[in-house]
């Protein structure tokens, strides 16, 4: 969509939102007795952007900063590139983090991710928008699989930046 035709949609009142990919990239390690002992590979591919821009920046909506997201997540020892959705919060104001949450399905089982940038200040960007701490557990029991930390990588940041796009 053009930038020309956004702002015509946002003047009409028609629903404009954006999406962008992301990829996080680290290692987790299961916790004893659910998986293979050791540090394994630990990757999420997502895109992620709110439906409609007008209700994401609005701090009295349910909707303020948060939206939803899709893609896959490969975690060493458990599942390559399975399909994931959940959302993603930009909680800068109320909590200095981001925090990115979705469920996927491995092995007959059903998994819940909940992976945070923490410690959001102007002076270290740089590590807090690079680095996200996660847990995994299984959904149906609650019970702890694995912890995980995984990096957007900077040599990505251009790919970042230009998947951008007004949907």
């Amino acid at each position: 969509m053009k930038i020309v035709d956004t702002v015509k949609n946002i003047i009409n009142d028609k629903r404009v939102g954006f999406q962008i990919d992301e990829v996080m990239t680290g290692e987790h390690v299961f916790e004893q007795g659910a998986g293979p002992k050791g540090t394994h590979f630990f990757e999420f591919r997502v895109t992620w952007g709110p439906e409609d821009i007008l209700s994401w920046v609005n701090p009295f909506g349910g909707e303020f900063l948060t939206q939803p997201l899709e893609g896959s997540v490969t975690i060493g020892g458990l599942c390559k590139n399975a399909h994931c959705n959940g959302t993603l919060e930009l909680l800068y104001f109320k909590e200095r983090k981001i925090r990115y949450t979705f469920d996927f399905s491995a092995r007959g089982k059903s998994y819940h991710f909940i992976g945070e940038k923490v410690n959001i200040w102007p002076w270290n960007l740089l590590f807090s928008h690079t680095t996200c701490f996660g847990t995994l557990i299984e959904r149906d029991t609650g019970v702890l699989v694995s912890r995980s930390v995984s990096y957007f990588k900077l040599w990505r940041g251009p790919s970042f930046v230009g998947s951008f796009r007004f949907v």
